[in-house]
């Protein structure tokens, strides 16, 4: 009778052991480093409003966007992240010629994760970023410019399994140039190391 009582208190020292130490498990399963790309839309707000009005010239302020990135999760609600994005052309043509404007960007953020079920969860993003701009036309006349500023983002991610993911973001960049923002609507993979 008292070696079942000791089975029966080891079974259940051992059950509780397991019940405390799920969501320790479940907490370091979330932690860890990351890395991924993302590809989209960019469009630079601003661009076109140089030339509004103008008869004859047409702009363009959209264009294809990817992104590259990676981070460290420290818990399932907190992680940091660096990213590099180009952000593409915006372009303007008219009777006289033709000009570009192209940016690119290195950006480090704060990311707030809130799960919402098991694989799913929605996320903010807030940080810097430092732009490199570079506007030429058709005449051979170019500049550059680069501008730090503030970057922030909403999106939503969904894990296939523990390592591997895919997310939906929107994110914009203030002032990347005199006047231009960037929003960047992307979807993109991510690989949990």
């Amino acid at each position: 009778m008292q070696s079942k009582a000791k089975k029966g208190l080891v079974i259940l020292g051992l059950a509780s052991a397991v019940g405390f130490t799920g969501p320790a498990l479940a907490q370091a399963q979330d932690m860890g480093f990351y890395a991924g790309g993302a590809i989209g839309q960019a469009e630079s707000d601003g661009v076109c409003d140089i030339v509004a009005g103008a008869p004859g010239v047409s702009c363009d302020e959209k264009d294809s966007s990817w992104k590259i990135f990676g981070g460290y999760q420290f818990n399932r609600n907190f992680a940091v992240e660096v990213g590099y994005a180009n952000f593409g052309e915006a372009n303007v043509s008219g009777p006289g010629g033709s000009a570009t404007v192209e940016a690119t960007a290195f950006d480090a953020v704060a990311v707030g994760i809130l799960p919402l079920a098991e694989r799913f969860s929605v996320y903010g993003k807030l940080g810097l970023f430092y732009a490199d701009v570079e506007a030429s036309n058709t005449l051979g006349a170019s500049d550059s410019d680069n501008e730090t500023g503030l970057t922030f983002g909403v999106g939503v991610r969904y894990d296939f399994t523990r390592n591997l993911g895919v997310r939906a973001e929107w994110q914009r960049y203030q002032e990347v140039g005199e006047d231009i923002d960037v929003s960047v609507l992307s979807i993109g993979v991510l690989w949990k190391f």
